[in-house]
């Protein structure tokens, strides 16, 4: 998935313009072979799931995140080229702090794989 749309939207999302993230990754879904699809659908749910959040929707963002979830934790570590254990695991901790209404760790970020 080596692609400069995608390193670019991975990017923004680093940079916390998750709306801007999501815009250039659905670019990068439409484009993709469909054994990436639903990787980059969860990549492009957690950006608008943290929009969401940002809009003051936070029901909107515990969806999105729940989901988001179900459709990346079946890829493996590493799969494009990221750090996915722990984008998932930042993913729950968000989610659980919005569902306990405690305070929020800092946002996600997508960091690249070792491998």
């Amino acid at each position: 998935m080596e692609h400069d749309a995608y390193r670019r939207g991975l990017e923004l999302f680093n940079r916390t313009e998750f709306f801007e993230a999501h815009e250039v990754l659905e670019d990068v879904w439409r484009a993709a072979p469909a054994g990436e699809k639903q990787f980059l659908q969860g990549l492009i749910q957690v950006a608008v799931g943290l929009h969401h959040h940002s809009t003051g929707n936070v029901a909107g963002a515990c969806s999105l995140l729940q989901r988001a979830s179900r459709n990346l934790r079946d890829y493996p570590e590493g799969f494009g080229g990221i750090q996915l254990n722990a984008l998932l695991d930042a993913i729950a901790k968000w989610r659980q702090a919005l569902l306990e209404n405690t305070p929020l760790p800092p946002p996600p970020r997508i960091e690249a794989s070792q491998c």
